[in-house]
């Protein structure tokens, strides 16, 4: 008689249990997490006038007296299942900052609105994926670097190739330039919207000071690595009346004077990184590609479509560092063998190792590089928005949850009504049995979704 599995025993174990149908409701209601918290604790909500209690919540009820509770994981690598809620979440965050919705006008779609990607310099030569026939990089006579390396490249490179993004000589790229210039990308955007506002304001004969009477810039960005393992910026900028999306731009406000006032700013921005006696003082600025393009305002049929840019900021907001072998780790690194172990990119561990030294300098304290070696300096969120573009994510999980019915209909809620609560933290991850159930459940969930999809498809909204 064959043996079973550890996996089959606990699976066994768990079907067992007289509470396993409470657990598959917990399970379901995490959408199959892949690493649940679990949480134990208690919540008694009274009638503050009489002290009267109307509801009480304990999870000694619960299967091991635990609530299992969703990661909110955004990455894909780490959990499917929160990581495509995540990208909902993520498309209409961005897409009501486009069309309205959710307290936003609709009239938000002819305000004027661009969709923009920002750059990072060149750090030095790379291999590059081509099209056509087209070669590398391609130079007659071209001889070697002081490395005794070819600095040309005649190869025809699939971007499924893991040459792709490499340097063509690592001795000659600039790995503390690369790694200063994530560190400090935060602070370039920001001085970029502020000289897009500067710009604007001059354009029009406004002073600065006095732009905000008349006129309001909106985003949402994010963060995007490309092979090279740099990180891009993708951004969607909105330009209001002075309360925000409520109020109509004024009349010299057109995609066309937004357009030339981004590509204005994003060449006059610079950053100077502090003085260190190894790398000195470097000039960091934006790459020399920009893209601006307008979106669709409504019933034009030129310029970008609202869903298709939702849809793409969402893609890029749930990717794991994983998911590109050039773009770090999804988790930290404490020490220097840990850099060595990761499975990453030379090219990668290379920019890994130029965080650790260069984080190990006084000078450089305060960009905590070495705290952040596992995003290759990268400091900021992957999305970030201004408070006047949108909604929140906090606001759209408080609405999946009520229809949901998450928030149970017999829970008072309101002035009179305080809630007492006591929560612990127990940890998280699934046994190998309860793993294998989530997993089965989360493509469950999936292949619905997917099937439901297909019918709003299908004529007269069936599934055929």
């Amino acid at each position: 008689m064959r043996q079973l599995s550890a996996v089959d025993q606990d699976v066994i174990r768990l079907a067992q249990d007289p509470q396993f149908p409470r657990f598959l409701e917990q399970i379901t209601a995490t959408g199959g997490c892949a690493h649940p918290i679990h949480l134990s604790g208690s919540t008694t909500t009274r009638d503050t006038a009489t002290g009267e209690v109307l509801h009480h919540y304990d999870t000694r009820n619960e299967p091991g007296e635990r609530l299992s509770v969703r990661c909110r994981n955004r990455r894909a690598s780490v959990c499917a299942p929160c990581s495509r809620l995540h990208a909902g979440d993520t498309f209409h965050l961005v897409r009501t900052g486009l069309v309205g919705g959710k307290n936003i006008p609709a009239q938000v779609r002819e305000h004027p609105r661009l969709f923009v990607t920002l750059t990072a310099p060149s750090f030095g030569p790379v291999h590059r994926a081509t099209t056509d026939g087209e070669r590398c990089r391609p130079r007659r006579n071209a001889g070697t670097c002081e490395h005794e390396r070819p600095v040309n490249c005649g190869a025809v490179h699939d971007s499924a190739e893991r040459v792709v993004g490499q340097p063509l000589c690592p001795g000659c790229y600039d790995y503390p330039a690369h790694v200063l210039w994530h560190a400090h990308a935060g602070q370039l955007w920001d001085r970029f919207t502020r000289a897009t506002r500067r710009t604007l304001a001059s354009t029009v004969g406004l002073t600065q000071t006095r732009f905000p009477d008349h006129a309001r810039l909106s985003f949402a960005k994010v963060a995007e690595y490309q092979k090279r393992a740099a990180v891009h910026i993708h951004a969607v900028i909105r330009l209001d009346g002075p309360d925000g999306p409520h109020t109509p731009p004024p009349a010299w406000a057109t995609p066309e004077l937004l357009t030339r006032a981004v590509g204005t700013a994003a060449r006059s921005v610079l950053v100077r990184s502090p003085y260190s006696p190894a790398v000195g003082e470097l000039e960091l600025r934006w790459g020399t590609q920009l893209d601006a393009r307008p979106l669709r305002a409504f019933g034009d049929t030129g310029g970008l479509a609202d869903d298709a840019v939702a849809a793409y900021v969402a893609k890029y907001v749930t990717k794991g560092a994983s998911d590109t072998a050039a773009a770090g780790t999804d988790y930290r690194l404490p020490t220097w063998d840990d850099i060595d172990a990761a499975a990453v990119a030379p090219h990668t561990r290379a920019m890994m190792r130029a965080c650790w030294r260069l984080g190990g300098l006084p000078e450089y304290e305060s960009l905590r590089l070495r705290a952040w070696a596992h995003t290759l300096g990268y400091r900021g969120h992957i999305l970030t928005k201004s408070r006047a573009y949108s909604t929140s994510y906090t606001a759209l999980r408080t609405q999946r949850a009520e229809y949901q019915g998450f928030t149970a209909a017999d829970v008072p809620d309101g002035p009179g009504v305080s809630a007492d609560s006591h929560w612990r933290y127990l940890g998280s991850g699934h046994t190998p049995g309860a793993a294998l159930i989530a997993a089965g459940i989360a493509d469950d969930l999936a292949l619905n979704r997917e099937l439901a999809r297909e019918g709003l498809k299908a004529p007269g909204g069936e599934v055929g």
